[in-house]
């Protein structure tokens, strides 16, 4: 059985510039990939981070240490989202200002690649505000008291 897309490669006039396609369509299915996995481990050590959860180390620096952790892993995941739309982006680009591409065969930016930058985007700045919640070195050692109540309400006058 003979795919079609195999069929009609031997009957294309531009076979070598359909292969690099093939490398950037790759390249970019790759990318997504590497983004999906480091998403996927950057919640799981997120929510092992996260003061509410019992799991792991019951020390507060730990836990946000951990939550910075994860913070990065989304950070990475966002860039390599970024990097994926933004190399198929360029390929359409690319190829929609090729003189010797059809007209009728020309791409535009579709809803998909504005989707995959805002999440990108969105998922740079989740990891950016998970990395904030790191101590200082300062703020270790403090503690939080109450604020004393007045012993009456005459005080107040």
């Amino acid at each position: 059985m003979v795919l079609l897309c195999a069929r009609c490669r031997g009957f294309h006039p531009r076979n070598s510039q359909r292969e690099e396609e093939h490398v950037h369509i790759q390249t970019s299915r790759a990318l997504m990939v590497i983004s999906l996995l480091l998403g996927f481990f950057g919640i799981i050590v997120s929510v092992v981070g996260m003061k509410c959860t019992k799991v792991g180390e019951e020390d507060p620096v730990t836990k946000s240490r951990i939550a910075v952790a994860g913070g990065v892993l989304f950070i990475l995941s966002g860039l390599c989202t970024l990097a994926a739309v933004s190399l198929y982006a360029t390929q359409v680009t690319y190829e929609f200002f090729s003189a010797s591409t059809p007209i009728n065969a020309r791409y535009e930016f579709g809803s998909a690649l504005f989707v995959g930058w805002g999440a990108a985007s969105l998922t740079i700045l989740g990891g950016s505000l998970l990395c904030c919640s790191c101590p200082t070195k300062m703020r270790q050692g403090q503690q939080y008291y109450r604020q004393s109540q007045p012993s009456t309400a005459r005080e107040y006058v």
